[in-house]
């Protein structure tokens, strides 16, 4: 019977994501790759360190526990197949359960997420992530310098989202680009009961949300909504989250006020917003990843 990711929540990870390579990355930016694949075959033996993503995706396989495949992480990776093999080791020496890979030596390889049917790509190269996006895979480029995740929760999965131009779509963003806060507040109380239409992490959340359900000893979910509406603009995005059946544990309805001190108190495996604002707020504190999506990630 031929195997199949269906029915898994599938995340494909770039490895610079997952671990931290800056220093081998410094090498290959100084000289080129074959520099860089004899510096990781010198360090087969030593494994990398966790990268800013390591706690979300270890958490996530922990679901996988006791003969679940609930979880499915795939190395999607630019580095090449002899790269690879230290990939692979650290992923050992960590007890990560990943078998699968995709290596491209350079190459961009976003094109195989739509045979993973992908819910989540998670990679350092922007170029990477804006074509996921454009494909309408959720995506985001990792901040590769984030703090690091806490480890005050090693039973809960914590993930917190943008609303506008993540969870939901640009719409209301554009109003307020076009006309201002006051425009903004009285469009979004307006339409207070009509959904916004879902942007491009909706997917996500959906997978998320039938995780949750999945009973599984000892591991949990928790999702955060942090955006920086305020009422009554609160009320469209509660009612959308309403309309969609789909709960989040914590709301935080900051009104422009920084993210990053909010999301410490939180403390989220990963964070993921539209605005590089934000996302410079957030990184100091948590995991945090850029969506290049929406009104302000046109390119000109």
């Amino acid at each position: 019977m031929p195997i199949s990711l269906d029915g898994r929540l599938v995340v494909a990870i770039s490895s610079r994501a997952l671990f931290d390579f800056e220093d081998e990355n410094r090498v290959f930016e100084a000289h080129d790759d074959r520099a860089y694949m004899q510096l990781q075959l010198g360090r087969l033996e030593q494994p990398a360190r966790p990268g800013a993503a390591f706690s979300l995706v270890h958490k996530l396989l922990a679901f996988n526990a006791n003969g679940g495949q609930l979880v499915e992480v795939v190395i999607l990776s630019r580095n090449d197949p002899v790269s690879g093999m230290r990939v692979f080791r650290s992923c050992q020496h960590y007890g990560l359960p990943i078998e699968r890979g995709v290596f491209t030596r350079g190459q961009s390889p976003w094109r195989y997420l739509k045979p993973l049917n992908a819910h989540l790509f998670l990679s350092t190269n922007e170029a990477d992530v804006r074509s996921a996006l454009a494909a309408a895979v959720p995506a985001a480029r990792v901040i590769a310098q984030s703090k690091r995740a806490s480890d005050a929760h090693p039973n809960e999965v914590r993930i917190a989202f943008d609303g506008d131009a993540v969870l939901f779509s640009d719409e209301s963003e554009r109003v307020y680009q076009r006309d201002g806060l006051l425009a903004f507040q009285t469009h979004e109380r307006d339409h207070a009961g009509l959904p916004l239409a879902p942007g491009p992490f909706k997917p996500l959340l959906e997978a998320l949300h039938r995780l949750q359900r999945e009973p599984v000893d000892g591991m949990r979910i928790r999702t955060a909504l942090v955006t920086a509406r305020s009422a009554p603009a609160h009320e469209r995005a509660i009612r959308t989250l309403m309309d969609w059946q789909i709960d989040v544990d914590e709301a935080m309805f900051l009104g422009g006020l920084p993210k990053g001190e909010f999301l410490r108190e939180f403390e989220p495996d990963f964070f993921f917003d539209d605005q590089t604002g934000h996302i410079d707020s957030a990184s100091l504190h948590v995991p945090a990843g850029h969506v290049a999506a929406g009104i302000g990630n046109e390119v000109p």
